[in-house]
């Protein structure tokens, strides 16, 4: 069993930002279509990097990992109906391996867990692959 509270902390000091790491403020909500595109690239990424996993948190500024709280899907239900929403526009319906939340100085923090893609089988959302170029989204290069 993962201690998401360690985790968290491991990816906070982490240097920035990555190909499998991503943080967003997510301070009232977040774009459906923007975390499908995310849940591609990373698992995508996760798959390229050889890593198990790549993370996705809400409620963190990217640039200084200043924690800003977040109000994304504040009941637990619609939040764990997410899992079933992406798996719904993902190849072969993959989808988080979990959704944690966690409170960090008073302040709500989610943590979605992304497996990586399988080998030889990137991951689409909506018919796309999409991938990283250091922090940013972009279409897969499927060579």
């Amino acid at each position: 069993m993962i201690n998401i509270e360690e985790k968290l902390e491991q990816l906070l000091s982490s240097y920035s930002e990555n190909e499998t790491l991503e943080f967003k403020e997510a301070k009232k909500g977040y774009d459906f279509k923007k975390i499908g595109k995310y849940f591609s690239a990373l698992a995508n990424e996760a798959n390229l990097s050889d890593r198990d996993e790549a993370w996705l948190i809400f409620g963190i500024v990217d640039k200084d990992k200043s924690v800003v709280g977040t109000g994304f899907r504040n009941s637990l239900q619609d939040l764990h109906n997410l899992k079933r929403e992406i798996a719904e526009k993902t190849t072969n319906g993959i989808t988080f391996r979990e959704i944690y939340e966690v409170e960090r100085d008073g302040k709500r923090v989610i943590l979605f867990q992304i497996p990586s893609a399988p080998k030889g089988l990137p991951i689409a959302w909506s018919g796309h692959y999409y991938g990283r170029d250091g922090e940013s989204l972009s279409p897969l290069n499927l060579e």
